[in-house]
């Protein structure tokens, strides 16, 4: 089971709910073939993802979407620890679509980089999307 801990839930009041961001990560999971594991999504203001943004990609401005994987997507050696997929962290204020946020951090989680395919993110974000829409 993918568990999702929301942290900052009040910079983000038109969030989805906390099941519905679970939906989307497990979704998200279950086609990379990921079936456990714990994820954080933590809601951030604009100064705070400034930071990161600076501190980790060495871009001195505000964006939408960070991710910060941790135990990565090879299986763990102890089975009765649960995998530590990561952390999520994303600016509301920056951030038109909040569902396409979470579902693009989970997907870095997952191993996947738009900047580095051919499309396949993008378009399985795409398809995530639509299928969780209807």
């Amino acid at each position: 089971m993918i568990e999702v801990e929301v942290l900052g839930a009040t910079l983000a009041p038109r969030a989805p709910s906390a099941a519905e961001m679970r939906r989307l990560c497990a979704r998200a999971a279950a086609r990379r073939g990921i079936a456990d594991g714990h994820v954080a999504i933590e809601f951030v203001d604009a100064q705070r993802i400034e930071r990161l943004n600076a501190e980790h990609r060495g871009k001195p401005n505000p964006t939408d979407v960070l991710s910060f994987p941790i135990d990565g997507v090879e299986p763990t050696r102890e089975e009765s620890v649960p995998r530590e997929l990561g952390d999520i962290v994303i600016c509301p204020e920056h951030t038109e679509d909040l569902r396409e946020a979470i579902v693009h951090g989970m997907l870095h989680l997952l191993g996947m980089d738009h900047e580095l395919d051919d499309g396949e993110m993008l378009e399985l974000q795409h398809e995530l999307l639509i299928r969780g829409a209807r």
